[in-house]
């Protein structure tokens, strides 16, 4: 393999991001892989120091300690990972950082190198935990295994594609169970013997911004300690009338209302005829995503 000529390292490099297929498919040219329920991070090594980016370039070195030692400790003077990080999102869990791609390498380009390239030189990379490299799917059918054994999906990445800075069509992600980030513009109040909240009421903002969109309830996938740092948080943002826009179907009985600027990810089956979640669940909290970022995500 011959590595490119030697580059200044960069500050920020914009990830490359999957397309949404309903299209199921293989062949030689794809490798597949799992796609996890995480905050994507991009880190970049340079000696000992090491900063942890989402996305939208939102350090994220203070909710992943760990992580950034354990790349501050890898054998090698500057890179640049690319992967997901699960454990966060205001739930417990084990904190991993799932590295799929690598970008850069002992001063080293390796954008413009084939994929399958580029993963050898990741595999040599002796990532230790709370690090773990991203296996190949070997199934013939990897979207079934995903949607058997509860993972949100897979994503099939063609062997020879480069890292672009865009949505590529050469990345593809096949998913089991929808997500969608929203943004809370409301919540009810809990009945019963919950506590802190019954359901949150989220939305989507239109492509140019002007309308906010309720998308439906979600009321499962909370513990008791997510409701109550929940409802402490909402408080402080309560509005004396919805924010959304277009309201049909918004319940107003017990219902208050909030600044929409806390973004949450939501797993659901499909949207329905009338555009809301059909059997939404809440997956997490996203603080590396803009209120005003978040739009309906069409496949």
């Amino acid at each position: 393999m011959i590595l490119p000529v030697a580059s200044t390292f960069p500050e920020w490099v914009e990830p490359v991001a999957a397309t949404l297929t309903q299209e199921r498919f293989t062949g030689p040219e794809w490798i597949f892989e799992r796609k996890l329920d995480g905050i994507r991070l991009l880190a970049y090594k340079r000696g000992r120091d090491v900063q942890l980016f989402s996305r939208n370039r939102l350090s994220q070195n203070g909710s992943y300690p760990a992580v950034v030692e354990a790349i501050a400790r890898l054998p090698v003077r500057n890179a640049i990972l690319d992967g997901e990080a699960t454990g966060v999102w205001g739930k417990a869990g084990k904190v991993a950082y799932h590295v799929f791609d690598i970008l850069w390498l002992d001063g080293r380009d390796v954008m413009s190198l084939p994929l399958v390239e580029r993963r050898e030189l990741l595999r040599n990379l002796p990532l230790k935990s709370p690090l773990v490299h991203v296996a190949a799917l070997d199934e013939p059918r990897p979207w079934e295994r995903a949607c058997a054994e509860g993972w949100e999906g897979v994503i099939a990445k063609r062997r020879d594609s480069t890292y672009e800075h865009r949505r590529s069509p050469h990345w593809l992600k096949m998913k089991c169970e929808a997500s969608q980030e929203l943004v809370v513009g409301g919540f009810t109040d809990p009945q019963g013997g919950r506590v802190g909240l019954g359901a949150l009421l989220v939305g989507y903002f239109t492509s140019d911004r002007r309308e906010f969109v309720f998308a439906g309830k979600v009321g499962t996938g909370f513990d008791t300690k997510l409701l109550l740092d929940l409802r402490a948080r909402l408080d402080k943002l309560e509005i004396p009338a919805p924010p959304f826009t277009k309201t049909k179907g918004l319940p107003k009985l017990r219902s208050h209302w909030v600044r929409p600027e806390i973004v949450v990810q939501v797993a659901f089956i499909e949207w329905t005829v009338h555009g809301k979640l059909r059997h939404p669940r809440l997956l997490g909290l996203r603080t590396d995503k803009a209120a005003r970022d978040v739009i309906r995500e069409q496949p």
